[in-house]
């Protein structure tokens, strides 16, 4: 799952950002409210790691702002203010959880994991695509009725489409399912993980639509 990651700490969030990306998550780390804005506008992130106390402004402000925009992504605020009202006032504003500093890397992870599965059975529940079943909350994959093992970013860019089934998604879509900003992308890499993912699923799992990019069909 590609990760926002809102946090103006230089220690604490190379340490969120380094420990999430060895638990297969792409992230993105960016220390102002301008910068979330634009990455916010910029990338379909599947969750937002929200400090409340940034350099230009109050991380609340921009959670209000997504949901006025009925943009329901998960948020999970991380602070250090710890009082029930505050707990009590960040979950009003929207958020999917709340995590109080300092706290357990593992923790977080697992956090993160249970907001998605969360947000997974509420919008798209298991489905069936052709002979595959897919179950996003639970992050697996069946082929006639056997269960296929994916590595993390064979289900990442699976997950980007089955989220989108029916749609077409092009390879720069896709390729924000794998890589985080600044991070090396290969000139082929979402046609070598399609070519893995039909090998495993399948040669008519994933459609290619010419010019465009890439179909799950539902």
């Amino acid at each position: 799952m590609r990760i926002l990651l809102i946090e103006d700490e230089p220690a604490l969030g190379d340490a969120v950002a380094t420990h999430l990306k060895r638990s297969n998550h792409a992230v993105d780390w960016v220390q102002r409210l301008d910068d979330a804005d634009a990455a916010l506008r910029a990338v379909d992130y599947g969750l937002v790691l929200l400090d409340l106390h940034l350099p230009d402004g109050r991380g609340l402000d921009l959670l209000r702002q997504l949901r006025k925009a009925d943009d329901k992504r998960p948020v999970i605020i991380l602070t250090a203010r710890d009082q029930i009202r505050d707990r009590i006032e960040g979950l009003n504003a929207g958020a999917d959880d709340y995590i109080v500093k300092p706290f357990d890397l593992d923790e977080l992870v697992a956090r993160i994991l249970a907001v998605q599965r969360r947000s997974a059975e509420k919008a798209s529940p298991t489905f069936r695509a052709g002979n595959l079943t897919i179950d996003q909350a639970a992050r697996k994959v069946w082929r006639d009725g056997d269960e296929v093992q994916l590595t993390a970013r064979e289900w990442a860019l699976l997950e980007c489409l089955a989220q989108r089934a029916g749609a077409t998604l092009s390879k720069a879509q896709l390729e924000e399912a794998l890589y985080a900003f600044g991070a090396e992308v290969e000139s082929n890499a979402v046609e070598v993980f399609v070519s893995r993912l039909r090998k495993k699923l399948g040669a008519d799992a994933i459609h290619t639509v010419r010019g465009l990019g890439y179909r799950l069909e539902r």
